[in-house]
């Protein structure tokens, strides 16, 4: 060391520490590091090297990040088509065939196809109208009447009593049950696809033909009043001094927008304003995030239901007898109040039209009284567009595939089957010249068409036939109507079908790309022999050269051959380009390549738990019971590592493993039952994680959860850290204070947010959502804002203690100084993992905040099964192994259930992106609620880096190809579940359970492979960047 060399090993730097410490304190203080120059000339070197070798580390998986992507995207574009919009308009001086009675067409004043019935429409929508809520209660056996019974009784007594006025019919939508999609299907008869659900909050206006453009088309106003996606649909369609929009995400909020709608409307029905306006549409939210916040069975549901009640019953007496009123739920809800999928109760909506003129009639006296269930007598929600455009004198759009309502056109008598006739003969007519055009636009031959075009061309004969009789009877009337109407039912089917087709190179190219991209992850996770940062330069190198070569090819191609999609061609040319290029420095360094067969029972358990969860996918039923399937594979990995521990020739590793493994499974068992079931999983689930099955709100005892995880779990954390003395430094502040803190205001929060829900303190509303913001936003600057300051700036958790020589602990390192007494450094066997895992108690605390109480209980269990898989892997040596990163794999996988959630688009908790915020602000209400859904795989993915960092003393060397290596094993776990609910999805794409069961699953499968993506390589790899460097900076690089 007196000659300027640097100390090679830890042995050096002690005894120089040694020596300092005899002279006095400031010698002392320096003894940690090299103080000659070239120590330092040396010093400097590590650490650029490192840092060069870690950013490239994070290139390369970036890279990886990026393949995943395009294969994602590949396959989602060629299984998730959109349907072709046609341009065309339906015009009102051009019906799609001849009257046939002395009326003239093309007027918008009396009827542009068929004479007009109304001057005016109120249209009102109320969110989430499920048709259960309209029809009085008839209980079954022993049940009793919910909070939602009886608390909307208007529409069925103005039904049932007068029945010439009104009626109430199911209304039943297609999935995806999002607002959005409801809006366009409402507007243009058409059928929505599922792809669209993900545009649900980020609406573009609808250009195809649909009824509000006819409408405008014909000069008539329109006003809006509620929910603001309408105008993200119809830009410009409304008049702007009429007209008043409110934001529509904040399911929070039972009253603004409704009370808005409510204090404009009245107003416009008075005659002073009616000729202000033709069409007014009233879009009311209450009932609908009454859902979402609170359940159907709730009294704030019923409240809301009776002020709709008041509100109807305002309308029915205030409308003139030229207008008509139509109210209709857009949609249902499921017994939580969520929806988006396709249960019936999310499906079945209520439908009622009221005229103060006597208008509407029966075909049979039994139809009087409105169907009991909504299995009776339904009606599509597409039927609603050519009714209402008839009624109105307008054209039926030109996309339309809807019928007219029955109850709408046979007359007050239920016996004018010529008029039920005419307009099925009109809208079957605009439908059969669609089909025509989209046929010809998507280069379709009749083939396709067969059966609908024979029941074209029979219903066409039976009309033609009428034209011979003096005067068609009642049946013969009745049997065109009858065929028109067979067209409709059939062309929809065939629609449907023809919809449903798949561009199958696109899926096959896209899997290729996740496959190959998987068997480059599983080569450099787990076939490389030594340290794979060293090698990691010449493979990003070759991959982004063989990407670029891949994408000049694409090019080319595209050019040779104009008729491949450009777009396809280069995604995938680039891809596996980069791909090539990698397995050529594969080859290289084939020397350094192993035999990818597992030679341990770790390795063949890994193998095991991730394919035997890949394959079973292939069932509907594994798909449905997937948490309790994961619950006993977490159970076995325990009992393997407790039956292991016995095996460990140490005896405090055989005690400490097998104490850990013990309260591993102990604590899966614990987590286990906080349950939210979904519906296929009824009756043999019971749900637990709300106060019932049919709340969104927990029980008053489960806010009592967050509390003692404030108060036990970060005790328990300490624990970790003095068995390996390192609860030094900036541990005793953070997890002595700042995380307990932490939690404590999280704890309030969730206290605050059910006092507000259960309107606890009348009055104070708007203080308690004031302070529970204020609450979060502390939350979140201590856990992400100080939480990062401390990782940054934290020294190694060390501490220097002086006392008579003892016994050498493992945890420490003793340095004699020649006399009775020693130096110890307490902490240093655990420096690196002590250092890293602070970074996973900050995100434990940001990820805690968004979950339910029941949640955060769960997240808690999370954080401590994950600190005592740390101590069975270091006391079963099992750091080289997969399985550490595969059963974290697991661990989020399990816990994301137990969050409450499920691979259903309705299990999405979409109020977590308001903890901290008032409104909707982007980027960060769509990142809390991929925090709140995603919560579990995210700490589980920050957590990975220790798994292999955990009680490594400084002098450890190839830690960062540790890490990498790790990492690539966790993320090989989900991209193997990817690809597995991704061929499963495309294999199984005609299973009636497709888009119920097997496309969610496959779609959080791909957005949990991207989020851990990204998690894993910025935040986890990230992370590990400030933690080495801290640690270098004391003891050097190695």
């Amino acid at each position: 060391m007196e000659n300027g060399e640097p100390l090679p090993s830890y042995e050096g730097l002690a005894a120089a520490f040694a020596k300092a410490k005899a002279d006095k304190e400031r010698e002392e203080a320096q003894g940690l590091r090299p103080t000659t120059r070239d120590a330092a000339v040396a010093q400097k070197q590590g650490e650029v090297h490192f840092k060069a070798a870690h950013g490239i580390v994070i290139a390369f998986f970036t890279w990886i990040l990026v393949l995943h992507a395009l294969g994602i995207y590949l396959f989602t574009s060629g299984f998730l088509l959109t349907r072709l919009v046609l341009d065309q308009k339906s015009e009102c001086a051009l019906p799609p065939t001849d009257i046939g009675q002395p009326y003239s067409p093309g007027s918008p004043e009396t009827g542009c196809w068929h004479p007009k019935s109304f001057d005016k429409a109120v249209v009102i929508l109320v969110d989430a109208l499920r048709y259960d809520f309209t029809v009085p209660f008839q209980a079954e056996g022993s049940e009793i009447p919910h909070h939602f019974h009886n608390a909307i009784p208007v529409l069925y007594e103005t039904a049932i009593n007068h029945p010439n006025n009104a009626f109430l019919l199911p209304f039943i939508a297609d999935p995806p049950t999002t607002t959005l999609q409801r809006l366009k299907g409402l507007t243009t008869g058409t059928l929505p696809t599922f792809i669209d659900a993900g545009s649900n909050f980020a609406g573009t206006a609808i250009d195809e033909d649909n009824l509000l453009a006819q409408l405008r088309n014909a000069s008539k106003r329109i006003v809006h009043l509620g929910d603001d996606t309408w105008h993200a649909l119809f830009p410009g369609y409304f008049e702007p001094n009429l007209t008043h929009a409110y934001d529509s995400f904040n399911v929070w909020d039972l009253h603004t927008v409704d009370n808005g709608v409510t204090d404009h409307i009245f107003p416009l029905l008075h005659p002073s304003n009616t000729s202000k306006w033709d069409v007014a549409i009233g879009h009311y939210l209450g009932v609908d995030h009454a859902g979402h916040r609170y359940g159907p069975d709730h009294p704030a549901m019923a409240a809301k239901l009776n002020q709709m009640d008041g509100i109807l019953r305002r309308m029915i007496e205030q409308i003139d007898d030229n207008t008509l009123l139509v109210v209709m739920g857009d949609h249902g809800m499921d017994s939580k109040g969520d929806h988006g999928g396709e249960s019936d109760d999310e499906i079945q909506a209520a439908l009622f039209m009221y005229s103060k003129r006597k208008y509407f009639g029966r075909s049979s006296p039994s139809y009087q009284t409105p169907p009991a269930t909504a299995k009776e007598r339904p009606v599509a929600q597409i039927d609603l567009v050519p009714t209402l455009s008839l009624l109105l004198g307008m054209p039926i759009p030109f996309n339309n595939l809807g019928a007219p309502i029955e109850e709408a056109f046979i007359g007050v008598k239920g016996e004018d089957y010529k008029n039920l006739a005419l307009v099925n003969r009109l809208t079957a007519a605009q439908i059969h010249r669609y089909q025509h055009e989209y046929a010809l636009a998507r280069g379709l031959d009749e083939s396709t068409r067969t059966s609908s075009l024979s029941l074209w061309a029979t219903a066409n004969e039976v009309w033609n036939s009428l034209g011979g009789l003096k005067k068609p009877n009642r049946d013969q009337l009745r049997n065109a109507y009858l065929s028109f109407s067979a067209y409709q039912i059939e062309t929809l089917r065939v629609c449907r079908d023809l919809w449903a087709r798949f561009d199958i190179p696109r899926m096959l190219n896209g899997v290729t790309i996740l496959a190959l991209s998987l068997a480059v992850l599983a080569i450099y996770s787990r076939g490389i022999e030594g340290d794979r940062s060293e090698l990691t330069p010449a493979l990003l190198a070759r991959g982004i050269i063989g990407s670029i070569v891949g994408v000049l090819v694409g090019v080319g191609f595209s050019f040779a051959i104009p008729t491949l999609p450009r777009e396809h061609v280069l995604i995938y040319c680039s891809a596996v380009g980069g791909i090539v290029g990698v397995t050529t420095a594969f080859w290289y360094i084939r020397r350094r390549i192993m035999s990818p067969i597992p030679n341990s029972i770790w390795g063949w358990s890994s193998v095991i738990f991730t394919v035997a969860l890949s394959v079973g996918f292939a069932a509907n039923s594994f798909t449905i019971w997937e948490d309790e399937i994961l619950l006993h594979f977490l159970t076995t990995f325990g009992a393997l590592t407790a039956i292991s521990s016995f095996r460990q020739k140490v005896p405090a590793d055989r005690v400490l493993g097998l104490y850990h493994s013990i309260l591993f499974i102990i604590l899966t068992r614990i987590t286990s039952l906080s349950r939210l079931c979904r519906e296929e999983q009824m009756p043999y689930c019971r749900s637990t994680f709300y106060a019932s099955a049919t709340s969104s709100t927990s029980a008053t005892w489960q806010l009592a959860i967050p509390y003692v995880v404030a108060l036990l779990l970060p005790t328990f954390i300490r624990g970790y850290y003095d068995g390996t003395l390192s609860y030094q430094g900036s541990a005793v502040l953070w997890l002595g204070f700042a995380l307990r803190f932490g939690l404590l205001l999280s704890a309030a929060y969730w206290t605050l947010d059910a006092a507000d829900d259960g309107d606890w303190y009348p009055g104070y509303g708007d203080i308690l959502k004031t302070t529970k913001i204020i609450i979060a936003q502390i939350t979140f600057a201590i856990a992400l804002a100080f939480g990062y300051s401390t990782f940054s700036w934290s020294k190694p958790l060390l501490n220097i203690e002086n006392k008579s020589k003892q016994s050498q602990d493992s945890s420490t390192q003793v340095i004699a100084d020649g006399g009775t007494s020693s130096i110890t450094i307490l902490g240093y066997a655990n420096v690196h993992g002590s250092r890293y895992a602070l970074l996973i108690t900050m995100w434990l605390l940001a990820i805690a905040l968004v979950q339910k109480p029941m949640g955060a209980g769960a997240i808690g269990i999370a954080a401590w099964q994950i600190f005592s898989l740390f101590e069975i892997v270091d006391t079963n040596k099992l750091s080289d192994t997969p399985i550490g990163p595969v059963v974290l794999g697991l661990l989020g996988s399990f816990h994301f259930f137990k969050t409450g959630h499920q691979a259903t688009m309705a299990s999405i908790q979409w109020e977590s992106a308001f903890i901290p915020l008032r409104t909707i602000k982007y980027p960060w209400s769509p990142l809390l609620v991929a925090l709140n859904t995603f919560g579990a795989q995210i700490l589980c993915a920050v957590a990975v880096p220790a798994v292999v960092l955990w009680k490594q003393p400084p002098k450890k060397k190839g830690l960062l190809g540790d890490v990498a290596k790790a990492m690539g094993t966790h993320i090989l776990f989900y991209a193997v579940i990817n690809l597995a609910t991704t061929m499963w999805a495309g294999h199984l794409r005609r299973h009636l359970m497709l888009y119920r069961i097997f496309c969610p699953r496959f779609m959080a499968g791909a957005l949990v492979l991207l989020v851990v993506d990204v998690v894993g390589i910025f935040i986890a790899i990230g992370g590990t960047r400030l933690s080495f460097l801290s640690v270098g900076e004391v003891f050097g690089w190695h």
